[in-house]
């Protein structure tokens, strides 16, 4: 792994001492620039995301004691996972994201069969990133087929055929465990097209031998093993800071709104730096995340988004709904400042959506220099699958 990341490091430095890297920065928008932004605010071309479908994905983590190596790698491929889902079109059009997040296994539940859904069906991504952060192992029994029925029939599941909806179910112990036959349940989601996806954490054959095969199989998923106790290995690319600096300037373009508007603010900050912590690549995929309009919406908190959802929105804000430097504001001076910022926040995420192809194009070039040595984590197993499902249900990755 060190050898990896200096080969990784020797190609950043290599790189920037040729000095073309003038053109990878995230621009500073002066004040003078806000009229002009105004005004061409439908200039960045951001996909447009579809009212016809969606793409949902309910992660379903084993949280028993020795799981301690996925949650990990849950936290550090969340933002990969959900920026590869960005990737797919149907129709031209970027369906809208929606995340959930389950825990089984743990017997710190008070739940018969050690199941918790953590998070609904959603596009409150920090949420989703708070959540999955703050869970802990603990022992306990994990019935797959307990917490796949709760998943396939609790979850609001969109109607639409179109829609892609799956479940990705991770963990370590025989999957044929607990009353719920998993058989019956994994039937009847797909019968719903809700397709099942099995991780197991071990060898191969020990997840054939305990069924966690035949789950896929019976689910029209993909099944595959990891290593859960892997350590991540990141690719730093000449890109990432400039990526970071972008992201500093996206959270200055979101307005608060609503009771809890400023404590939903802050913790967009927090997530910013849980993502962090794990690695200044995560921090990274996290900012690319946050430029997809089809999958990072606050329009719960965030004026810019709320209007964007709801044009007569700001007609009728009440004055105390409004964070301070609004105060006293009339309606046109509201809608202009909004304006401005949906302008800026337009153009920032134009940035990161060149900067982010370039850094791609150079994580791709490393990857096929290593070969395969790189064996698959969670997030890699869910890339995988994603972009394959994805290809027989008529979607495209651009």
């Amino acid at each position: 792994m060190t050898t990896l990341k200096i080969l990784a490091m020797t190609a950043v430095t290599d790189f920037l001492s040729s000095g073309s890297f003038s053109d990878i920065r995230c621009s500073n928008s002066t004040t003078g620039d806000r009229a002009a932004l105004v005004q061409n605010a439908s200039v960045p071309e951001i996909p447009t995301p579809s009212k016809d479908n969606k793409i949902q994905v309910a992660l379903l983590l084993d949280t028993s004691n020795s799981m301690d190596g996925l949650i990990d790698q849950a936290k550090s491929r969340l933002w990969n996972i959900v920026n590869t889902l960005t990737t797919l079109k149907y129709n031209g059009k970027a369906p809208q994201v929606e995340i959930a997040l389950y825990e089984y296994g743990n017997d710190g539940i008070r739940d018969e069969n050690y199941i918790r859904q953590v998070t609904p069906l959603t596009q409150d991504l920090d949420l989703v990133s708070e959540k999955l952060f703050a869970l802990r192992t603990n022992g306990g029994n994990e019935y797959c087929g307990a917490v796949i029925r709760d998943a396939s029939m609790n979850l609001n599941w969109d109607g639409n055929e179109k829609s892609m909806k799956l479940i990705y179910i991770a963990g370590n112990e025989p999957f044929d465990q607990g009353k719920v036959n998993y058989k019956d349940v994994i039937s009847k989601a797909k019968s719903k097209n809700i397709y099942t996806n099995t991780i197991f954490c071990g060898s191969r054959e020990e997840g054939t031998q305990t069924f966690w095969q035949n789950g896929a199989v019976v689910g029209g998923g993909k099944y595959f093993n990891i290593d859960s106790d892997r350590k991540v290995i990141y690719i730093e690319t000449p890109y990432d800071v400039r990526i970071s600096e972008c992201n500093t300037k996206l959270n200055d373009t979101y307005i608060f709104y609503g009771n809890h508007g400023s404590e939903y603010k802050l913790k967009q900050a927090a997530q910013d730096r849980n993502a962090e912590v794990q690695s200044v690549s995560n921090y990274v995929e996290r900012t690319v995340a946050k430029s997809k309009k089809n999958a990072y919406k606050n329009d719960h908190w965030d004026l810019v988004d709320k209007a964007e959802k709801d044009a007569g929105f700001i007609a009728t804000v009440k004055d105390d709904a409004l964070p301070a430097e609004l105060k006293g504001k009339s309606k046109e001076e509201i809608k202009k400042a909004v304006a401005v910022k949906s302008a800026e926040r337009g153009k920032i995420q134009k940035e990161i959506e060149e900067l982010s192809r370039k850094r791609q194009e150079y994580i791709d070039a490393e990857m096929k220099k290593r070969g395969n040595a790189d064996s698959d984590d969670l997030g890699k197993a869910i890339e995988r699958s994603i972009l394959e499902q994805a290809k027989t249900s008529g979607y495209t990755s651009k």
